[in-house]
This record gives C-alpha cells, sequence and structure tokens, in this order.
C-alpha cells in the first residue's frame, strides 16, 4: 500500500460535511493538474469516489457565475441525501447536455477553479489547494489546449485573477499539494489546526495511483 492509499482512511473517516457526504474540493489555478490528481485521489479512496468537474458547470459567458447551478443542481439534493442531477455544459456546442447523476456517496471529490470559493466552504470536509503558481499553470494549461484557444486563455486569466482576488481560497486551504517528480507532496495549508483526524503529515510525497 502506497502513501496516497495511506492517506485514503483518513479522508473517510473526517465528518461528513454537506448531508451525509464529505466533499472534497481540489482548487488551484487553471492548468495547475487538478483534473489528474482528481482522478488519482478517488482511485486511492476507491468505492467509485464521485468526481465533479467545475468546468461542467461553468459557461463561456458564466466562468464563474455558476454558484447557483452548483447550490440547486448539486449541494442541495447532496445535502438531504439525494442523487444529484446536474446538466454539464458543452464547451463545444456551446450549450447544456442532459442531466448526470452524481450520487450521495460517502466521500465525493469537487475539482476546478473555485472549488474552495466562499460560497462553497460551509460544506467542505476538506479543501486542499494545488500548489502550482498562475503563471506556471496558464502556461500549461496553454500548451495544453493549443493556439486555437489563445482567445479564451486571454480572457480566462483576467477573469480568473479577478475571481482569486474578491474571493481567495489558498489562505482556507487544510492542504497544499505539489507535483513532485514522482508524485505528489502534501504540506498542511494555512488553515489546518490541531485535529484529531489529521489527515495529511508534513513532507509526505505521494506517488501517482494508477
Amino acid at each position: 500500500m502506497d502513501d496516497l492509499d495511506r492517506q485514503a482512511p483518513a479522508l473517510r473517516s473526517l465528518p461528513p460535511s454537506c448531508g451525509p457526504v464529505r466533499l472534497i474540493g481540489i482548487d488551484g489555478h487553471a492548468g495547475a493538474g487538478k483534473s489528474t490528481f482528481a482522478a488519482r485521489l478517488a482511485a486511492a479512496v476507491g468505492g467509485d469516489v464521485p468526481v465533479l468537474h467545475l468546468d461542467d458547470l461553468a459557461t463561456h459567458e458564466e466562468l464563474f457565475a455558476w454558484t447557483d447551478r452548483m447550490l440547486t443542481q448539486v449541494i442541495d439534493p447532496l445535502a438531504h441525501g439525494r442523487t444529484a442531477h446536474y446538466t454539464p455544459y458543452d464547451w463545444n456546442l456551446r450549450r447544456f447536455g442532459p442531466p448526470r447523476a452524481l450520487e450521495a456517496a460517502p466521500v465525493v471529490l469537487i475539482e476546478g477553479v473555485g472549488a474552495g470559493r466562499r460560497v462553497l466552504r460551509p460544506y467542505l470536509a476538506w479543501l486542499l489547494w494545488m500548489e502550482r503558481d498562475a503563471e506556471e499553470s496558464w502556461q500549461r494549461g496553454r500548451q495544453r489546449d493549443g493556439s486555437g484557444l489563445s482567445a479564451f486563455w486571454d480572457g480566462w486569466t483576467v477573469a480568473e485573477t479577478r475571481h482569486f482576488a474578491a474571493d481567495p481560497s489558498r489562505r482556507y486551504a487544510d492542504a497544499l499539494v505539489r507535483e513532485c517528480h514522482e508524485g505528489y507532496e502534501w504540506r498542511p495549508g494555512p488553515a489546518v489546526t490541531a485535529r484529531p483526524n489529521q489527515v495529511i503529515t508534513q513532507g509526505d510525497c505521494f506517488p501517482p495511483t494508477y
């Protein structure tokens, strides 16, 4: 069992934060590696942990004004122990698709820019911040998406900067996650205090789970 697997029981043992669900937020700059990390963390926790990608709630016109959809389509049903049904946005067709189910599982991961925003924090059991600076993250994102989306990225970086200036997440993170050459290093975040269900040990480097 690797180091990441050893942290999974601690995540599962956190007190429920949204009805019966333990919501784990994974925030950070666009291009920081949140989606890849969320997939590996979900695999380590096991039990078919659902992952909600906030890109499915945002739109071209509402890069960050998706909180009403999040609260009504996701948070409210999960808080009542029901399966949520949200309508994912198709970034190519520029319209919402058919509803997609999100089970009220014991652990649910929410990943994306703004996962730790003010309106969501009361429902989170734990908040992780991907520790990669904005410029490096954005450059990674631009390289991933190609020159065809350069105009979108120009607008995104402005919008993201404004979002974090008005509604910062990092200062509320329970853990700061930095990608290593092999795996991830977790360090206590600014919000961590001594608690019996401490999840991380400073300096742990978690090998990737495939």
